[in-house]
């Protein structure tokens, strides 16, 4: 099973952050990208069928469920947007603007992309590798820049101002590789449990079932590789194997910085071995030290 984080250009960050209320109403299915792969294809009698083709040219291979109906998908997408949220992922926001500028088109695919990969929980849905949305957010960020056209309504409040980025040690304003090495988030899981005979084992996180969600049995990858591939994505400032996401990693010891931090193994896990190839996120305990770091800061701030 492929996973793959989506990452989108500056103009559909900042639609995505400055939406004003919950959209209440159904959207306009015409509005809503199409996926572009078609589910059950070639199916490999594992649980896995053909998506999108990759670099190599094969057929990445995504859940046989993958995508799911698009009458179910367009109803979750409308559940998320009338919570303002992804309601199975609740600190992922979305906001699905109408018209036809640059920012709204990109801001809707960010939509249908964060809906899709928290389907079924919290990072538990289909990649983003198994559709064609990459491909469609690169075309749109081919287009001419044009704002959203002015109406009558009052304007949505401006996003807050972004936080001071942390002072990295490094001389240079980068953090070193033994900076890196040292303060590598820890994988906290270990490959090769209990393997199926198909080329899954079992993953760090249970799933509704309360049993272990499967992974490939090669995740996490060895500490050495994984820091490695941490290292060269940091000084390249993105992901070596999926330029388009943007890697940062602060060296002090602030919440922020420890967060970011946690991003970017997630980001490096994912695209280990090339555009959102590489192991999921729950064959670690990443997301639960997000969590608890998350725990920590709304802890402190009731203090």
């Amino acid at each position: 099973m492929k996973f793959s984080t989506f990452a989108l250009s500056a103009a559909a960050l900042f639609a995505a952050s400055s939406m004003s209320a919950p959209i209440r109403r159904d959207v306009d299915p015409a509005l809503v990208p199409e996926f572009g792969v078609q589910s059950g294809q070639n199916p490999t009698g594992t649980g896995d069928c053909d998506g999108i083709a990759g670099p190599d040219g094969k057929a990445i291979k995504i859940p046989c469920a993958c995508p799911p109906p698009r009458d179910q998908f367009i109803q979750s997408l409308n559940t998320n947007l009338a919570a303002g949220f992804v309601v199975n992922n609740p600190s992922v926001k979305l906001s699905f603007p109408t018209d036809s500028s640059k920012a709204s088109q990109s801001a809707r695919l960010n939509a249908a992309a964060v809906t899709l990969q928290n389907l079924n929980g919290p990072g538990k849905g289909c990649p983003v590798a198994g559709t064609t949305f990459q491909a469609q957010q690169k075309a749109i960020d081919a287009l001419p820049d044009t704002p959203p056209p002015a109406n009558n309504a009052a304007p949505a409040p401006a996003p807050p101002a972004p936080a001071p980025a942390p002072v990295n040690n490094a001389a240079g304003g980068a953090p070193s590789a033994a900076d890196v090495a040292r303060l590598a988030p820890a994988l906290g899981f270990q490959s090769g449990l209990n393997p199926t005979g198909t080329g899954d084992c079992d993953g760090a996180v249970n799933g509704a079932d309360g049993k272990p969600i499967k992974i490939p049995c090669a995740c996490p990858p060895p500490q050495d590789q994984y820091i490695s591939a941490l290292q060269a994505n940091v000084e390249a400032g993105h992901a070596i194997n999926n330029p388009d996401v943007n890697v940062s990693f602060p060296t002090d010891d602030s919440n922020a910085a420890k967060s970011a931090r946690i991003t970017a193994a997630l980001i490096t896990l994912q695209n280990l071995n090339g555009p959102g190839k590489g192991c999921p996120a729950v064959s670690t305990t990443l997301l639960a030290q997000q969590k608890a770091l998350k725990r920590s800061v709304r802890s402190a701030r009731s203090d």
